[in-house]
């Protein structure tokens, strides 16, 4: 007996919330999708698996990926310290990023078999969400072939500059981790690493972009909705 997709998707904010903490949070609710789906295969009755998307911010932190070279953190544990930061090995794929307050996080936690089996796909939309938003604020932000996350003069490779990262770890189509978009974030901190491990491209914000601070909220609320027109997804807060 088949289980029928549900596209119903429950947005969650946690606010500024420690990275482990998040993790933790994100991964209790990740493995919880994989036991439903496990008790399925043997279940004459099987359940729906649900969705989530959680939207945070982190204290400042450093976060090295399963892909990446530690080389790529350019400061000490005692600098890592006078700059208030901390330095976590994570689970999701790519190489090293910062997260810090005035950055938005998205974190989807999703059942890909409620909307499509498609890895790339996957990556691919989650880009396109954070596309329409920057165009929402006034940018034009794009791909660069080869390169995962989003850019700013991507059509220019010596001036293109990074503006969402992302990182993502799944399981039997079950996603965590995602993306973290630089909104009014503190930019002095990508100085310290070789962002996700490419040595010739600089980071930027919508700050920076723009010349303004935004309300991240409004940011939210805008990913939200492009979340959910990109994914077709039904919304429940």
């Amino acid at each position: 007996m088949n289980v029928l997709p549900n596209s119903v998707t429950e947005f969650k904010d946690l606010g500024l919330i420690d990275y482990a903490a998040g993790w933790d949070h994100q991964t209790a609710v990740f493995k919880s999708i994989l036991e439903i789906k496990k008790q399925n295969r043997d279940s004459p009755d099987p359940q729906v698996t649900p969705n989530y998307v959680f939207f945070c911010e982190h204290p400042p932190v450093f976060t090295l990926g399963n892909s990446g070279d530690e080389k790529n953190l350019l400061i000490n544990k005692e600098a890592l310290s006078r700059e208030g930061a901390t330095y976590i090995h994570s689970n999701r794929g790519g190489d090293i990023t910062f997260h810090g307050p005035g950055q938005l996080v998205v974190y989807p936690v999703l059942d890909l078999e409620n909307f499509f089996t498609d890895i790339h796909k996957y990556m691919r939309s989650l880009e396109e969400a954070v596309i329409i938003t920057l165009h929402e604020v006034g940018l034009t932000g794009g791909r660069i072939k080869g390169l995962t996350g989003v850019w700013i003069d991507y059509e220019n490779p010596k001036r293109a500059r990074k503006i969402c990262a992302l990182g993502v770890k799944t399981s039997r189509w079950v996603t965590m981790h995602g993306l973290a978009l630089n909104v009014n974030t503190d930019l002095h901190f990508f100085d310290h690493i070789v962002p996700c491990g490419i040595a010739d491209k600089a980071v930027t914000s919508i700050e920076k972009e723009t010349g303004r601070a935004h309300p991240l909220d409004e940011l939210k609320a805008m990913m939200k909705k492009n979340l959910v027109n990109v994914f077709d997804m039904k919304s429940i807060v």
